[in-house]
């Protein structure tokens, strides 16, 4: 078997990666680089020149060998080199006719727990968002700010006493809507200092969340260490890593409880499974990080399946809605907040065959939001 066309295809917000091969079987693969997916796009027409005529059965070899060929890193090349893994996978998982976890030591576990997305611009809207999860089935509810998802054009300025005194009584008020029959994934999208994300993280030690996520930006290690020792919470981060290098070097310091690995630009479900057993050998969970379409889910939940230590599976809004439920065909089913493993060969979904002309390719803007006296926040 040889691949015999390596696909870009944008659709809506998302990039997705088709492989052919000469046996009829095609891999399908998404890039978690959702800035600049028209930068990951190109890397994977570069690296179509080689994949051309290989054996596509080959994939840790073509893993190492596109990882290594330029010397060069970065989220582009690692989102590109994840879809081409993850149709990779998909590919030897429809040749054997089995599920891709299948290939990778099998299955853990028949479900797969998750947590669903809420979002809101008051802070009525965000506990209702709760509430409505809570009464849909889900045990878990995520990218739950407590600072509220501002416009990015409106400018910031808050007191600290006032910024904290208010984050807190907001993840309080999260605990009283739903009790204790739900987790709280607390999501602070690296908006504070490490000074910040101590008191915070102290502040809302009484309400038991689930983890206090990215609560600094990930660049140094050592910050986000000192933070996880001063405070009794458990911290989630990892989306923004790529290699099992900085994973090490996170876990080594123990900076972090949960590791959140995103598996469309981690390097696909090869790294990934590495970096969950990096995370193994800690006795750190994984949650793995999907804010994508359908393809990023049924990616995540081959890992899922395949790895002792996986926690929980962030699951967005809107993958039984249109355009992700019209874009993908086969998505996971949901059933009481937990997706059901697959038995389906490779990955288990497909694009629609019109996708690319119902769903134009969308360009992110880049609008970053600011303090009242100029300088960048974020959010």
């Amino acid at each position: 078997m040889k691949i015999t066309d390596v696909k870009v295809l944008p659709v809506d917000r998302y990039l997705f990666v088709q492989v052919e091969t000469d046996a009829g079987i095609t891999g399908l693969g998404e890039s978690g680089t959702w800035g600049y997916l028209e930068a990951s796009g190109a890397v994977v027409e570069r690296f179509r020149d080689y994949l051309l005529g290989e054996d596509p059965l080959r994939i840790e070899h073509h893993w190492q060998y596109l990882y290594r060929c330029t010397h060069f890193r970065g989220a582009a090349v690692m989102g590109a080199l994840s879809a081409v893994d993850i149709a990779l996978w998909e590919i030897a998982g429809k040749h054997f006719g089995v599920p891709a976890y299948q290939l990778l030591g099998g299955k853990c576990r028949d479900k797969a727990r998750v947590y669903y997305h809420v979002f809101g611009k008051t802070k009525e809207e965000l506990i209702q968002g709760c509430i409505d999860a809570k009464s849909q089935g889900f045990t878990a509810v995520g990218h739950l700010t407590p600072f509220l998802d501002s416009e990015r054009t409106e400018s910031y300025f808050m007191t600290h006493t006032d910024k904290m005194r208010d984050a807190i009584e907001t993840v309080a008020a999260y605990r009283d809507a739903v009790g204790d029959e739900v987790d709280l994934c607390i999501e602070i999208h690296r908006r504070l200092d490490p000074a910040e994300a101590i008191v915070l993280g102290r502040g809302i030690e009484p309400y038991r969340p689930f983890f206090f996520e990215d609560p600094i930006r990930p660049d140094n290690f050592d910050a986000m260490a000192e933070v996880a020792q001063k405070i009794n919470i458990p911290i989630a981060t990892g989306e923004r890593l790529h290699t099992i290098y900085e994973f090490e070097m996170l876990l080594a310091r123990n900076a972090v409880q949960y590791v959140r690995p995103d598996v469309c630009m981690a390097g696909g479900i090869s790294h990934s499974k590495k970096i969950a057993a990096l995370a193994e050998a800690h006795h750190v969970g994984v949650v793995p990080h999907n804010p994508l379409s359908p393809v990023s889910t049924a990616a995540c939940i081959q890992l899922a399946a395949c790895i002792p230590n996986f926690a929980l599976q962030e699951y967005p809004k809107g993958e039984g809605e249109s355009p992700k439920s019209e874009i993908v065909k086969g998505a996971p089913e949901i059933q009481d907040g937990f997706l059901t493993i697959p038995d389906s060969p490779g990955i288990g979904v497909t694009l629609a065959e019109d996708a690319m002309d119902r769903f134009p390719p969308i360009k992110m803007g880049k609008v970053t939001r600011q303090h009242i006296d100029g300088s960048v926040v974020d959010q």
